[in-house]
């Protein structure tokens, strides 16, 4: 008869837990990640009345909770605003470590960078993964630490220039485009070339020079371009000039330079011939530069024009004796060849704090390659359309990303993206076996297995949802359904135990 009482108040400790069960779903529905748990029962052996071993005579004792199991479906997703808030779909937990260096596992991704740079939860615990180098994870396991995390410098070695030089341009006239480029400690400078019509009058001559913040550069491998009559490039050149020739009663010598070699727009031998002042030097034969005239001269210095506007071309520096009627005689070539890259060279400019730029001081300008840019001479207004120049300044982080895969990448403030760190999971054999540790938090156990962990994505883990976190999974309508059994299983019980209660006092009355 006793057993019925017995029976009756493990069915009120049974449905009493879980009703805390249900409980603490309820209260954790809002909890980020919080996976809600699910209450089993299993009957108390039970007695025979026959004193046999038949099961056919057999009641039952009661009712034990045999196992309250975690439920690990997803719950669902929530859009945040937060970069670095991710959730996993699929199997899988975050690990992070305490102080103590204590790892934990999570399913809560309400991650962000604390004050020292390091990512980590809402407990202050630190996210683990693998650093980024070379754009591959590499390394242990460890915090992702994203203190002092900066972009360095790329020094400039290519550019690219996309202009219409107009094909009305006067004689001398000139087109000037400026870009940006970066030296190797990554500071900034001023790339200009400068585009000048030459006076061929067929096809579009136009010579080329190249400084860097104003400083020439010390050579190029070409000194102008050639259009052909549709205004594409046809050919690129360069200038020359020969030895000079004197015919000198006194001895006089003189070495040419030529100022500007993309004013040489073909070959020809030129004579100047020198009047009774030092300074009444004149052209006297013009070599196919009808145009050309001296702009200055004095006992050491004579100046040219090839085309005859004033500017400098040819420079011819005097020594010795020299008298009227004397002349000096120079060749200037001309060299035409296929359109190609052209070679800058910048080595004999000095940058500061010992930087360099391009390669050994060179840039190259790209005319035939992948990315490269067209000059056309066209009937239309000189204009740039486009400029490109690798290289750039470093950069400090401005954002961060994280990708289905797990990679963080960054966001510089010199615009450059670059991945930093990996985000690994974990998971399980048997996740059941996790102990819950308390804020969003699992610990292993020997039941759950050791740890199995790979990148998201990969080996059965879940990938990851960036500015997205996982919320509870608890299900308010089933813990509801759950609440009312539980509640009328409870109300049951406490019934069977006043009715037994009413029985034994029966029986107590029957000694009266």
């Amino acid at each position: 008869m006793g057993s019925a009482l017995w029976a009756g108040i493990s069915g009120l400790n049974a449905s009493s837990k879980e009703l805390d069960v249900i409980a603490n779903n309820l209260a954790n529905v809002n909890t980020i990640g919080f996976k809600s748990t699910t209450t089993y029962f299993a009957d108390v052996l039970s007695s025979s009345i026959s004193g046999g071993a038949s099961g056919t005579m057999q009641v039952g004792r009661g009712v034990a909770v045999s196992e309250v199991q975690t439920q690990f479906g997803a719950g669902s997703f929530q859009t945040t605003g937060n970069a670095t808030d991710v959730a996993i779909d699929g199997d899988g937990f975050f690990m992070v470590n305490d102080a103590d260096g204590a790892t934990y596992y999570t399913r809560a991704g309400a991650f962000h960078l604390n004050a020292t740079g390091v990512l980590v939860d809402t407990n202050g615990y630190r996210v683990q993964g693998q650093m980024v180098a070379s754009g591959e994870p590499v390394g242990p396991l460890t915090d992702i630490s994203l203190q002092g995390v900066q972009s360095e410098p790329e020094v400039t070695t290519i550019f690219a220039l996309g202009a219409n030089l107009n094909s009305s341009t006067a004689t001398g006239s000139q087109y000037n485009t400026t870009q940006t480029v970066y030296d190797s400690l990554g500071a900034k400078h001023t790339l200009n070339n400068t585009f000048t019509k030459t006076e061929n009058s067929g096809v579009g001559y136009w010579s080329v020079e190249s400084n860097l913040d104003g400083n020439p550069a010390t050579s190029i491998t070409a000194d102008g371009f050639i259009f052909d009559q549709n205004g594409n490039m046809a050919e690129m050149y360069t200038g020359a000039v020969g030895a000079v020739t004197p015919v000198s009663v006194g001895g006089g010598t003189a070495t040419a330079v030529l100022d500007r070699p993309g004013m040489v727009y073909q070959t020809g031998t030129m004579t100047l011939t020198r009047g009774a002042l030092p300074t009444a030097w004149s052209v006297t034969d013009f070599g196919g530069y009808e145009n050309a005239t001296v702009t200055f001269a004095d006992a050491n210095t004579v100046r040219i024009s090839l085309d005859g506007t004033g500017a400098n071309d040819v420079t011819l520096t005097l020594a010795g004796g020299w008298a009227g009627t004397d002349t000096a005689t120079f060749t200037m070539t001309h060299t035409a060849m296929p359109v190609n890259d052209v070679i800058v060279d910048f080595s004999g400019i000095p940058l500061a704090g010992g930087a360099t730029i391009g390669n050994g001081g060179s840039i190259s300008w790209n005319l035939i390659g992948q990315g490269a840019l067209d000059i056309t001479q066209y009937a239309a207004a000189s204009v740039i359309r486009a400029i490109t120049a690798d290289g750039y300044a470093s950069g400090q982080l401005k954002s961060l990303s994280i990708d289905a895969t797990g990679r963080i990448s960054g966001f510089f403030t010199n615009g450059q993206t670059a991945d930093l760190a990996q985000i690994i999971l974990a998971s399980f054999p048997n996740p059941w076996g996790l102990m819950r540790m308390g804020s969003n938090l699992f610990g292993e156990t020997v039941i759950s297995g050791s740890s199995v962990r790979n990148t998201p994505g990969d080996s059965g883990m879940g990938s990851l949802t960036p500015n997205t976190l996982e919320m509870s999974n608890t299900d308010i309508a089933a813990e509801f359904i759950r609440m009312i059994t539980a509640q009328k299983a409870y109300q049951s019980s406490a019934r069977v135990v006043t009715t037994q209660d009413q029985i034994m006092q029966e029986l107590m009355n029957i000694k009266r």
